[in-house]
């Protein structure tokens, strides 16, 4: 992607199921576990880079003995970090050889050597990047069944009503975050449960030390869940791990954040990407399940987990950004999809351009549209090949020889046209300079255009912005002297903010909104904005369950074409030689590539819960006010 966003996170859980010395003389290492987390945060490091974290607990450790431990970083490569941290506790210089290749030792002696695990990796869209916003987060006490740990990819859209709902019970946050919220309310209820049992245990004549091992066996998390998750707005996939040793990962009712699960005799363990398990664990596509909209998956310290309905599933509309750009490309579904992308697009291209494909040179922006680049060069080849068969079929018998020759000589011409220096970084803070440097970042293959003739047709997976576009890549590319250059975004136009974990919050940013601003004024129209401004007003006084997105408007009335032609008009520099056009891919064509992830309200508008409309509604007032302010 040319325009840099942040996104997501990336969460995962591991359970061992057997004793620890199962897995040293199985695999050869008594810190099985610990490796395996390794891997599972390393391969999904996509995820987050803002920072990294793990906890880990141990089962059944005697009393006085630390059994939860965490480690977090918001330092450059945290992952690497806190693994490196964690390495030093198993220090050769302090411990013989067999003390640390022995997993009772290791358990009794050091911290993360327990059996069950949970890691996050951090993409901050809210809030401070510091250590305290790193999960995962931690709710203490000398009980062990009211331990709990939180960690979570989401974003909820109404936190300021949990947090209220919080004080009505009684409590005191200690800070407003949606993170924080969610954590006291499930630990709330974590509570009540707690004293439900232990009442009742009370009133059987147990002893305290039974009631603690008795609520460990029947804590009911279910229905812990149902109550804490009430009310809850947004997208999520959120785990937590409780003292004694039980587990859960809830995900949100219309499947907006993803979750990938796979359980056999030693182990269990939940991710957000499918390809991630099946190559830690060796496993094929189809042993790794994915947990339905609004089920949790809830993993007792003894026996096997359970898939459950926690909220009634409404909808799904899984994120499609998850296919288009954030989701490893080694799932096989995801490859699938990308590819299609790129096919789909080359219908218009060749409608459109079909005529001077020999003048034409294709080529992607590193790196992550390479696999779109690949479907559309197949779609395009196909396309050539039809189109060359009806040529032939139409010719006279003279004329044949020689336009047959012709025609079968037309080949489609790729090359790679620019390539970055991953060498070179840009810490420089004065934008003037940073713009300069980003530039020569850069390298084009040179050689590769015929002077003022050719067109330059570049794939980008999305065009958000359109920043890096104009200031760096444009110019780029105007270094090998094209007649034109035609951007294609193998995604839709970005026309809505997103509130459900990507960090697009600002209208203002959006070229396509820009670029239907733009029209408005131009076609005498402006008072369409002041309308929309104050039905956005009107709607926000109104609980989020009556609003509707009003800003929907803004974009009425102007075709897909018209707007790239503003948006083109907005993205070519001073001074630009080349002719600019720019294509993006339908919303149509986007759900037709990604069948199982319709989720596309940052393209299409529909958000699939009531505090998106009102996020779209407070970002276009924030913007119409002149207000650079978040719009969750």
């Amino acid at each position: 992607m040319s325009d840099v966003i942040k996104h997501e996170c990336g969460v995962a859980l591991l359970k061992l199921k057997k004793p620890l010395e199962f897995y040293k003389e199985k695999y050869g290492f008594a810190t099985y576990g610990l490796s395996r987390m390794a891997l599972l945060m390393e391969k999904q490091v996509n995820r987050g880079q803002d920072g990294a974290g793990i906890a880990n607990i141990k089962f059944d450790v005697e009393p006085g003995r630390r059994y939860i431990s965490r480690k977090r970083s918001v330092s450059n490569r945290s992952v690497a970090k806190i693994f490196s941290e964690i390495n030093n506790y198993f220090d050769k210089n302090q411990y013989t050889a067999e003390q640390l290749e022995d997993p009772i030792w290791l358990k009794k002696n050091l911290p993360f050597t327990g059996e069950l695990y949970l890691g996050h990796l951090r993409y901050g869209t809210f809030g401070k990047n510091s250590i305290e916003s790193c999960h995962p987060f931690l709710r203490q006490n000398n009980w062990m069944t009211r331990n709990l740990v939180v960690a979570g990819n989401f974003n909820l859209t109404n936190v300021d009503e949990l947090f209220d709902q919080l004080i009505q019970l009684g409590q005191h946050p200690k800070e407003y975050a949606d993170t924080v919220t969610v954590m006291e309310k499930i630990g709330h209820f974590l509570d009540e449960e707690n004293e439900k049992l232990f009442a009742e245990y009370k009133n059987d004549g147990l002893s305290n030390p039974e009631i603690s091992r008795q609520i460990g066996l029947n804590l009911d998390i279910e229905n812990i869940l149902k109550k804490s998750s009430t009310n809850w707005d947004g997208g999520y996939t959120m785990s937590g791990l409780i003292g004694h040793g039980d587990a859960f990962v809830l995900r949100d009712p219309n499947g907006i954040r993803p979750c990938y699960y796979y359980e056999d005799d030693e182990i269990v363990t939940v991710t957000s990407e499918r390809s991630v398990i099946q190559t830690v664990f060796n496993v094929a596509t189809e042993d790794v399940r994915e947990l339905g909209p609004g089920n949790a998956l809830i993993i007792k310290k003894h026996g096997n987990s359970v898939e459950t309905n926690i909220i009634e599933p409404r909808e799904k509309l899984a994120c499609t950004f998850e296919r288009i750009y954030f989701g490893r490309s080694n799932d096989a579904g995801i490859y699938s999809e990308r590819k299609q992308l790129g096919k789909l697009l080359s219908k218009r291209i060749m409608d459109e351009h079909g005529h001077n494909l020999n003048n034409m040179v294709f080529t992607y922006i590193p790196n992550t549209a390479e696999i779109a680049y690949y479907g559309l060069l197949k779609g395009l080849e196909r396309r050539l090949e039809a189109k060359k068969i009806e040529a032939v079929k139409a010719l006279g018998n003279q004329e044949y020889d020689d336009a047959l020759e012709h025609l079968l000589e037309t080949r489609i011409r790729i090359e790679k046209l620019i390539l970055k220096d991953a060498k070179l970084r840009t810490f420089i803070s004065n934008d003037s300079s940073r713009k300069d440097v980003v530039s020569g970042a850069y390298d084009i293959t040179y050689g590769t255009v015929k002077d003022g003739t050719d067109t330059i047709v570049a794939l980008d997976d999305s065009i958000v912005r359109g920043t890096t576009l104009k200031e760096s890549i444009l110019r780029i590319l105007e270094r090998l002297n094209p007649e034109k250059i035609i951007v294609i975004s193998s995604a839709p136009m970005i026309c809505y903010p997103d509130c459900y974990g990507i960090d697009m919050a600002r209208l203002g940013e959006f070229v396509a909104f820009q670029a239907a601003i733009r029209l408005l004024n131009i076609k005498g129209k402006s008072h369409i904005i002041d309308e929309v401004y104050d039905e956005c007003k009107r709607l926000l006084t109104l609980p989020k369950e009556e609003n509707y997105n009003a800003v929907t408007k803004i974009y009425d009335g102007f075709t897909q074409k018209e707007l790239e032609e503003s948006i083109a008009e907005i993205l070519t520099p001073v001074g630009f030689k080349p002719q600019l056009e720019i294509v993006y891919q339908s919303v149509e064509d986007l759900k037709i590539a990604c069948p199982d992830h319709q989720g596309a309200w940052y393209f299409d508008g529909r958000y699939p819960t009531p505090g998106g409309n009102k996020v779209v509604n407070k970002a276009f007032v924030n913007y119409y006010e002149g207000n650079n302010l978040r719009a969750y």
